[in-house]
């Protein structure tokens, strides 16, 4: 079967979240004058890091409203947790200040869409939210990219569930044979993408290995010449 669209994640897959997360956390604790709460920067952004996974773990479990999920974490992060709404928010907007001062695309990601984009349609499928998202991908300059954003919080349902993956597929009016999925996680993103029929691509940028079962690129300039031999047949964990 012939891929004609490809769905992609954002976070740490075209955006390098991690490193504006960081950057901006680290700016943000200068500033407010946090970092004497613990034995380090490092620390601080450890535990920023563990309680953004605890919350995101909860969120997807419990749903609700995710902006009151993003409110906990900051107040188990302060270990306030009476802090008024309107004082957690003032906290999330200066801290959202610093982490949008440093965001930044992979450098491999605009020209790999560039190279595609003649030949393949494009969306994005984020477990996030789309008033996160569509800012964000607005702001990186490939907002017109993608012909569909969707993002968890409003679908009502996160990757790796089946319907996550095809609610992309039906946005594209393609059948989830014809369309290939790429992502950083190899059970989210990949592994999902396969089970729900799609073609499954992992980028592992961090050279992990493993996972013989799963299609792996290490770098997005890999990608057009994967979807060009037929993802679907090319030999899982080809390239590294």
């Amino acid at each position: 079967m012939t891929i004609r669209a490809v769905v992609w994640d954002v976070d740490d897959t075209i955006f390098d979240y991690a490193t504006a997360d960081l950057a901006g956390m680290r700016d943000h604790l200068t500033v407010e004058g946090l970092v004497d709460g613990f034995d380090s920067v490092d620390q601080a952004l450890r535990r920023w890091q563990e309680l953004t996974t605890l919350h995101w773990r909860r969120f997807e479990a419990q749903g609700g409203d995710y902006e009151e999920h993003r409110r906990e974490r900051v107040r188990d992060f302060l270990g306030q947790p009476e802090l008024g709404r309107a004082a957690v928010d003032g906290w999330l907007q200066r801290y959202v200040a610093h982490y949008e001062a440093a965001w930044e695309l992979f450098p491999d990601a605009l020209p790999v869409l560039d190279l595609l984009a003649g030949e393949y349609r494009h969306a994005v499928l984020s477990n996030a939210s789309s008033r996160v998202q569509e800012p964000k991908l607005r702001a990186l300059g490939v907002r017109d990219r993608f012909e569909a954003v969707l993002c968890c919080v409003e679908l009502g349902v996160a990757k790796p569930a089946p319907e996550a993956f095809h609610a992309a597929c039906a946005a594209l009016g393609l059948p989830p044979a014809e369309v290939a999925y790429v992502g950083d996680h190899p059970d989210i993103d990949a592994r999902g993408a396969d089970e729900a029929g799609l073609a499954g691509i992992w980028l592992d940028r961090s050279e992990v290995g493993g996972r013989p079962e799963l299609t792996r690129i290490t770098d997005l300039h890999q990608l057009p010449a994967l979807l060009r031999g037929d993802t679907r047949f090319g030999a899982p964990d080809t390239f590294g």
